[in-house]
């Protein structure tokens, strides 16, 4: 199994099962305050609010906690936090993008740094890996919402550039600009997506051995249960053998 969404379905399976909910929701409540902060308060005019309410919904954060995360951006007791992206090479030279909100980027990059250093890896500069990736937008559906051609038929009349369709899901990936028209046109045919965000999509995937697609996931895991990290990302392939080990 390779790349993005193997990873991704991995994280998401673990996460349910070893995360406490509490820090996810802290974490999807931080990027609904900043997104308020930055735009306007009003979802329909403000699409990285709208983003990260959705991303909130499809964990079943209760409706009173975005509210009041939204409403804190309004607030003088709001904290000030820094997007930041790190950058750096995982267990077997994959290349891993580390997203951020923080209000104290000292601790943050020390604390990402020592993560990779203790996996075997090690932290680069900005744009060392990001080239390996696409920085593109998805719109994500259950795959009971509509067969795989009925899905990349809408997909193509709203504008997207390609489409992944299997039992997990489907994955509609846009570019930068076109994300939220595309989002809006199948929401109005196929109803709210469970995700529409822009993330970091491998141009291609390395193979690594069990042994060390072990060590890949262990940084993964350690990186997405720090506080001030949203969201990680690599370009990795490990077995199907590994997969169903680290799923179960």
């Amino acid at each position: 199994m390779a790349g993005h969404s193997q990873f991704k379905n991995i994280m998401h399976k673990k996460g349910r099962a070893d995360k406490a909910r509490s820090k996810l929701f802290s974490k999807l409540a931080r990027e609904i305050t900043v997104a308020a902060k930055l735009g306007m308060p009003d979802p329909a005019f403000n699409p990285r609010l709208r983003t990260a309410m959705l991303a909130a919904r499809a964990e079943n954060m209760p409706k009173d906690n975005i509210e009041r995360a939204v409403k804190k951006a309004a607030g003088n007791d709001a904290e000030t936090y820094e997007d930041m992206r790190y950058e750096g090479y995982g267990p077997g030279g994959i290349a891993v993008i580390v997203e951020t909100l923080t209000d104290n980027r000292n601790r943050t990059a020390g604390d990402v740094r020592a993560a990779f250093t203790k996996s075997g890896g090690n932290l680069a500069e900005t744009g060392a890996v990001s080239f390996m990736f696409d920085h593109v937008g998805v719109v994500e559906f259950e795959a009971g919402v509509a067969d795989a051609d009925a899905m990349l038929e809408a997909a193509i009349e709203a504008g997207a550039e390609d489409v992944v369709s299997n039992e997990g899901g489907h994955e509609v990936y846009t570019n930068t600009d076109t994300l939220a028209a595309v989002a809006k046109a199948l929401e109005t045919k196929f109803g709210e997506p469970r995700k529409a965000a822009m993330v970091w999509k491998p141009k291609n995937t390395i193979a690594v051995d069990d042994d060390k697609g072990e060590k890949v996931l262990n940084l993964i895991e350690t990186l997405n249960e720090h506080d001030d990290v949203q969201n990680v990302y690599a370009n990795f392939e490990i077995s199907d053998a590994l997969l169903q080990k680290m799923s179960a």
